[in-house]
């Protein structure tokens, strides 16, 4: 059975590409002609550009070399004196790529389709201030990093019921099972709303305790909630054991340690503003763990005694709504959505006040310095 899952868990991750490395060189530049003082051609750039349904895979697949050259410029001639610039080469990437070279420099981010980026330059043609002799391309490795945006991004550990739960609020059709790690790719739920409002969800690869060391999917997942606006914590109201050999965790468990991977890879995602959903409210028993869990979640120090002092998370998270739900039942979808889209509307709201704010105070400034 463990071998069986190994194979499975390999050949489905295996199918889903989130980064890529890339060589890149601009194409060279045309001979410039000297009897006539002709110049040749540039070479051509080499451009990453954001496309619509686009997939890193997909370079991979038609791309086996993943070399990308611009095109050569024309020689100048009798005929032509300024030869025509070579043809630029255009690399579709999907929306949500950071594009870095081989050291870690950030050369750009492609938030937004048809966004781009130059990633290296043609060689000028020749001409009479380099002897008529072209020069060639710029060339480099560059890498692309996907980190998918999404106005909510799932963070839970495996078996939460994340899957059945974004099925349950969205048009995303995920994979489920009853097993761990059903879910081993992002994807990404669509919620709709009866006045057209769009909002975006992530169910991304569930988190193991030791993720922030790269354990399990860790640094395949925790790069992803980066780019969410906000997280949607999904907790079994009833607990739970990854394996026969692991410990059991409750579900007031689950929310410190989940807190704590965050804390541990990036500090600041714990600031981003967050959801609860308890998930599971259909078993035996739900009410009453439900009822203990808002207890715990009331005065989380004095619930902290069965975690390790080293994976307490150094401040809580506090939660906008706790939700209880059955994802398999339908029980409380509907209370959850209408939470999700207050939560991101209040953000909204605020982020438009500050950025009125900055506004007034530099349009004061800019009046006093006339003065």
């Amino acid at each position: 059975m463990m071998v069986q899952f190994s194979r499975i868990c390999f050949r489905k991750y295996g199918n889903f590409v989130d980064n890529l490395r890339l060589y890149v060189r601009g194409g060279c530049g045309g001979m410039g002609l000297p009897r006539f003082g002709g110049q040749g051609g540039n070479g051509g750039n080499v451009w990453v550009v954001a496309a619509k349904n686009m997939t890193l895979k997909r370079i991979k697949d038609k791309y086996p070399q993943k070399h990308f050259v611009g095109g050569t410029g024309a020689n100048s001639s009798v005929r032509a004196l300024k030869g025509e610039s070579g043809e630029d080469k255009e690399i579709l990437v999907p929306v949500g790529i950071t594009v870095t070279t081989d050291d870690g420099k950030i050369l750009g981010e492609l938030n937004t389709e048809n966004d781009r980026l130059m990633v290296a330059k043609g060689g000028s043609g020749g001409s009479m201030y380099s002897e008529f002799k072209p020069s060639k391309g710029k060339a480099k490795h560059i890498r692309l990093d996907l980190k998918l945006i999404a106005d909510m991004g799932l963070v839970g550990f495996p078996n939460a019921g994340k899957s059945s739960l974004l099925t349950a609020i969205s048009n995303a059709t995920p994979e489920i099972g009853s097993y761990a790690f059903t879910t081993l790719k992002p994807e990404i739920g669509k919620l709709m709303y009866k006045d057209h409002k769009q909002i975006s969800v992530a169910d991304l690869p569930g988190l193991i305790e030791g993720a922030h060391m790269n354990k399990g999917m860790g640094h395949k997942f925790l790069k992803h909630v980066e780019r969410t606006k906000q997280l949607l914590f999904v907790v079994d109201v009833c607990g739970f054991q990854l394996a026969s050999k692991t410990q059991f965790r409750s579900a007031f468990d689950a929310v410190q340690l989940l807190t704590k991977e965050l804390e541990l890879y990036k500090e600041e995602l714990v600031l981003k503003p967050a959801l609860l959903v308890v998930n599971k409210m259909d078993l035996p028993d739900a009410e009453d763990k439900l009822a203990e869990l808002l207890e715990q979640l009331q005065n989380p120090d004095e619930f902290c005694d069965a975690l390790p002092a080293d994976m307490i998370p150094k401040n809580y998270m506090a939660f906008r709504h706790v939700v209880p739900v059955s994802a398999s039942t339908g029980f409380g979808i509907d209370r959850l959505k209408s939470c999700i889209r207050e939560s991101l509307d209040e953000n909204a709201e605020m982020e438009t006040k500050h950025i009125h704010q900055e506004r007034l105070q530099a349009l004061r400034k800019h009046s006093q310095l006339q003065l």
